[in-house]
């Protein structure tokens, strides 16, 4: 028997509470999770609650869609000395569920539903990985928290979004040139629509955000990365333009961008932008929504 099953046991005998990662996207839908997933029953704190709510403090989240250039951000973001910005963690895929009447009746009276318990477990997740690093505020940038924005802000009220663009044309052909047989171009566009949709809808929702484009980063980085720290009151450093080589152990394919330019430890060059014959209709909107038209 498996630890992680000798454990669930032992709580669901003793607590009736079971904690477990939420079923993974079928392979038809590898990329888009639901917009509208069902929200459980949870309470947004009060900012005098929120000292005793929550252990983390002021975390920082990149809004992006797949393929935008999150990973690169990440790694600029973390080299910093103040900044821990792990890989991936895809909070929202974690559920945490009372097995027995037992177990809901006793964390009702504590006035805690199901969407509460998974904030505490997300709050101290991530407040874990930050007091491991030593540093002073945590940045997690898994795109599927696009489709979550308002839930992360109503789990941490004094949470700092950073909206990351790109090129909608260039998205739609990185994720199809990261694996061309399953995903064809038609597929690949309709694929990251919805991501583009939420970042749009999350970015005119959040007048307190700060948007920066994946092109101006690797354009002038050293720009957009002390324009960036203005925004999160800390000073510039000059490492986070070459945040170092990083190694496989240190990027696995499935908690971010894994291939050769990331490798590198430094910006790399972005493609060039797409001709407006190269849009495709589907795409032509949110061109012109991120102001990508000439």
């Amino acid at each position: 028997m498996s630890l992680t099953r000798s454990l669930n046991r032992a709580l669901t005998v003793t607590t009736g509470l079971q904690v477990r990662r939420a079923p993974r996207p079928t392979a038809s839908k590898p990329a888009p999770e639901p917009a509208k997933r069902r929200a459980a029953p949870y309470r947004c704190p009060s900012g005098e609650e929120l000292k005793t709510e929550r252990l983390l403090r002021r975390p920082v989240f990149i809004i992006s869609s797949i393929r935008s250039g999150s990973t690169l951000l990440r790694m600029m973001l973390g080299a910093h000395p103040r900044l821990h910005a792990p890989h991936e963690l895809h909070l929202g895929r974690m559920e945490v569920t009372c097995t027995n009447w037992f177990s809901q009746r006793a964390m009702g009276a504590l006035g805690l539903e199901r969407g509460d318990l998974e904030h505490l477990l997300w709050d101290r997740v991530l407040h874990r990985e930050l007091a491991r690093s030593g540093k002073d505020f945590v940045v997690e940038k898994t795109p599927a928290n696009v489709y979550m924005h308002q839930r992360l802000k109503d789990c941490w009220p004094d949470a700092r979004f950073v909206f990351l663009l790109r090129h909608p044309e260039s998205i739609a052909r990185s994720w199809h040139e990261s694996d061309p047989v399953k995903r064809p171009y038609d597929k690949a566009v309709r694929d990251v629509l919805p991501y583009l949709t939420a970042v749009e809808e999350a970015r005119t929702a959040d007048t307190a955000g700060f948007t920066v484009r994946y092109e101006d980063i690797t354009t002038a980085p050293e720009r957009e990365m002390r324009r960036l720290c203005a925004f999160l009151g800390l000073d510039y450093e000059p490492a986070m333009l070459h945040y170092g080589e990083k190694s496989d152990a240190e990027l696995v394919r499935g908690l971010g961008d894994w291939r050769d330019n990331i490798r590198t430890g430094t910006v790399q060059p972005g493609r060039p932008l797409p001709g407006a014959d190269r849009i495709p209709a589907p795409l032509r909107a949110m061109c012109a929504a991120w102001d990508y038209v000439s």
